[in-house]
């Protein structure tokens, strides 16, 4: 069972935001949710890990600094 890793563990996280936008530019905003409904769920099953999704989860819902990503 993993535990959540809320350390920055991306090589180019900038890159990758800038990904994440590209890929709803000219999206309605219904586009956009199932688009991010479903890489939710891809990313989800790649994981696999039940105990480390609901961690997300709850991580996710949390507000304020603690929910953000940790620097090391």
């Amino acid at each position: 069972m993993a535990k959540l890793i809320t350390t920055p563990n991306l090589p180019d996280p900038d890159g990758f935001y800038e990904e994440l936008l590209a890929a709803h530019d000219g999206l309605s905003k219904a586009e956009s949710d199932a688009l991010n409904a479903r890489l939710i769920l891809l990313l989800a099953n790649h994981i696999g890990d039940l105990q480390a999704l609901r961690q997300a989860l709850a991580a996710a819902r949390r507000e304020g600094p603690e929910a953000e990503l940790k620097a090391p």
